[in-house]
């Protein structure tokens, strides 16, 4: 009984201590970092009630909305930003949503939604933003182009790339805390629910978690009406399993070889009035989730064309579970 209440008392003070220097290193390490100045941008455009009869008008608007955005950037002297919302305004985007205020959110459109067998959402995770946003769009051509060349004949695809929340910063207090996620949750059910009402009830919808990504899915998993989510460089969801995620859809997790998300501590525990960490590996055991292959790549290679992980990200999205590769 001593010895175990010694392996107890060790184990306690090594999770404190890892939840202290998680907290520490967060708070300290963004004090030296500047902050972006903060641009003005026009108010979203006002939309009806997304269905496929008003799809068209709404990316027309939002579309306008970007191009608004630009001239104001512009006058700023934001050139980045300019170019940016230049490019999202062109007449081949599909943008559900946009918003130019701040670090902005998009949620864009590859593909026919409207007409969509299979629909694939990728949530991303920190540091994206609209001044990043080319790099998640870039993933979320890539997994586009692997849908239809991979998709069987008559089967149509679409993927919706959802920068729909504020993501934390790498270096910062909310990347090892839930606040953010927590926050946008409610978000991504009312895309999910959106979807459904432009779609119908027919397509099989996935969530693509990624890195912090994941945790936003996890707090979004209870009752939501998908198919199938994968959690890929995930620190962790916030639930102890898959089980505790209370969702039916099939719950995959992978992690490349070279990820250093590997060596985040797996801990949580409640600390200054919130939570800290994310619990249970999700390619552990111990969490339950269907474990594939994502061969070598690091952190940002998940959707790399040609990656062992994209391959089974495409074969998930399409249902040919089978077909997974594990390791």
């Amino acid at each position: 009984m001593g010895f175990a209440s010694g392996l107890r008392r060790r184990a306690g003070r090594w999770r404190r201590a890892v939840l202290a220097a998680l907290v520490t290193g967060a708070v300290v390490f963004p004090l030296s970092g500047a902050v972006r100045p903060e641009i003005p941008a026009p108010t979203p455009a006002s939309l009806a009630p997304l269905s496929a009869s008003t799809l068209a008008e709404a990316y027309a608007a939002n579309r306008a909305n970007a191009a608004e955005a630009a001239r104001t950037a512009a006058a700023h002297d934001d050139r980045d930003r300019a170019a940016t919302d230049r490019s999202l305004a062109a007449p081949a985007r599909h943008l559900l949503q946009f918003d130019g205020r701040g670090s902005g959110r998009v949620t864009e459109v590859l593909g026919d939604l409207a007409r969509a067998d299979r629909i694939a959402v990728l949530v991303p995770g920190s540091d994206t933003s609209l001044d990043t946003y080319e790099r998640f769009h870039a993933a979320a051509s890539a997994l586009y182009g692997q849908l239809v060349r991979q998709a069987p004949a008559g089967t149509r695809t679409a993927v919706v790339a959802w920068l729909g929340y504020e993501t934390p910063a790498t270096v910062s207090a909310t990347v090892t805390t839930t606040g953010r996620a927590e926050q946008a949750a409610p978000r991504l059910r009312a895309l999910v629910a959106d979807l459904r009402a432009v779609a119908g009830g027919g397509p099989r919808v996935s969530l693509l978690c990624h890195s912090y990504g994941s945790v936003v899915c996890g707090r979004a998993a209870a009752g939501l009406a998908v198919d199938d989510i994968a959690l890929v460089g995930s620190p962790g969801t916030g639930a102890d399993s898959a089980a505790a995620l209370h969702t039916r859809a099939r719950v995959w997790a992978a992690r490349g070889a070279d990820d250093w998300v590997a060596h985040v501590p797996h801990v949580s525990a409640g600390l200054f009035g919130t939570t800290v960490g994310f619990g249970t590996d999700p390619v552990s055991r111990a969490f339950g989730a269907r474990v594939f292959a994502a061969g070598d790549g690091g952190h940002s290679d998940y959707f790399k064309p040609g990656s062992t992980s994209l391959s089974n990200l495409t074969r998930i999205v399409l249902g040919q579970t089978k077909a997974v590769t594990h390791d």
